[in-house]
């Protein structure tokens, strides 16, 4: 099988400060945006334009050591890499001063995530602009095979996701990558991969959990799920393989009803689907027939899944959607979803079984935890 890392574009994360709440991150990001502001439009120019802004940080922060120049463009890169400052200083993200006004670490954690989430690029530099997101990437592949190990992470900074074109990898591609990795990748770039496991833990919705002296990433509502509220109790967890085995069956039978990985639900061919457990996996992990049963699972876009998942909407057995009496779910969801159901060529007798545990066990007691 065809090898898809490629060593030469491993993702390039460097930060100079680790401590995105503390005041040299956020004094370095004010400097760079009081000086965009300033004399924007810039003319970038290595030695005037960009000079200038290294004098301004390095007066404000003074750097020690060999080479202060080395680390104050360090920093500089940092906010370009984390998509708080454009390439070539040619502007800033419209939440960074939202970053900065920020009242509280909470809401700055907040703004942070969605500064990432939507323009950070690690192959991009101040003299550099990458176009590919590798925090997506990344995010739509733990959505895929539901946690990722720190090796899993370290295999996917090998991947030249430009080549990907469905923007993710699933377990088998992983496996592969790891299978193939260089062993002295790791101890190459210690610095790099534990700069990316920094970001990563700095992120709303996701979430490392110590597992076996093993850390792993989750999304924050499936690590409840799974693990239990305190993340401490850690449960028997998922087996990658027959996780994989159990949506694959699901996608196989969308793909035989649809003639394409549709929602079952929707009905749209979303590029990243979850199989969303009807008898939630937590309640059934000890049985691995019904844990891993596809007649206890449907395909859904991740919005369906959540609010299925928590108990806010449940199927009638004619797959007609239930709402649940919560002064959280409003009208407009319901106005919005209303119309769709559980499409009746994926209802059968198991499938029916299972969707009544759902209404007596999930629907309108989940959410009430969440």
């Amino acid at each position: 099988m065809k090898k898809i890392q490629n060593y030469e574009n491993y993702w390039k994360v460097t930060l100079a400060y680790t401590d995105f709440n503390g005041l040299k991150f956020r004094k370095t990001l004010q400097i760079c945006i009081d000086f965009i502001d300033e004399f924007h439009p810039i003319i970038y120019d290595e030695g005037t334009t960009y000079k200038e802004l290294e004098r301004r940080i390095q007066n404000a922060i003074p750097k020690t050591g060999k080479d202060p120049d080395a680390s104050n463009r360090k920093a500089i890169n940092q906010m370009v890499k984390l998509g708080f400052i454009k390439p070539f200083l040619a502007g800033y993200n419209q939440s960074a001063k939202d970053f900065l006004n920020a009242n509280s670490d909470r809401r700055r954690k907040t703004i942070f995530s969605k500064i990432v989430y939507s323009s950070a690029r690690f192959n991009s530099s101040v003299t550099n602009e990458d176009s590919w997101s590798q925090i997506n990437f990344l995010i739509d592949t733990l959505e895929e095979v539901g946690f990722l190990s720190a090796r899993d992470i370290v295999a996917l900074m090998t991947i030249d996701i430009s080549k990907i074109q469905k923007g993710f990898l699933n377990r088998f591609e992983i496996n592969e990558t790891l299978e193939s990795l260089d062993n002295g990748f790791i101890e190459r770039k210690y610095n790099q991969i534990d700069h990316l496991k920094n970001v990563l833990g700095k992120l709303d919705g996701i979430k490392f959990v110590k597992n076996k002296g093993i850390y792993e990433l989750y999304f924050t509502d499936d690590a409840k799920r799974i693990f239990g509220e305190d993340f401490e109790s850690l449960s028997k967890k998922r087996n990658p393989y027959l996780h994989y085995i159990y949506k694959k069956q699901l996608k196989e039978e969308s793909l035989s009803i649809f003639d394409a990985e549709n929602c079952m639900v929707e009905k749209l061919p979303y590029p990243v689907l979850i199989a969303s457990h009807i008898k939630p996996f937590i309640d059934c992990r000890e049985n691995l027939n019904e844990a891993y049963d596809p007649y206890n699972g449907i395909l859904l876009s991740r919005n369906i899944d959540s609010l299925f998942d928590l108990g806010y909407i449940t199927f009638e057995n004619d797959g007609k959607i239930r709402f649940a009496n919560s002064t959280k779910l409003k009208q407009e969801v319901k106005n919005f979803i209303g119309n769709y159901s559980l499409d009746n060529r994926f209802i059968n007798p198991k499938r029916l079984e299972y969707l009544e545990y759902h209404r007596n066990t999930v629907f309108e007691k989940r959410y009430k935890y969440a």
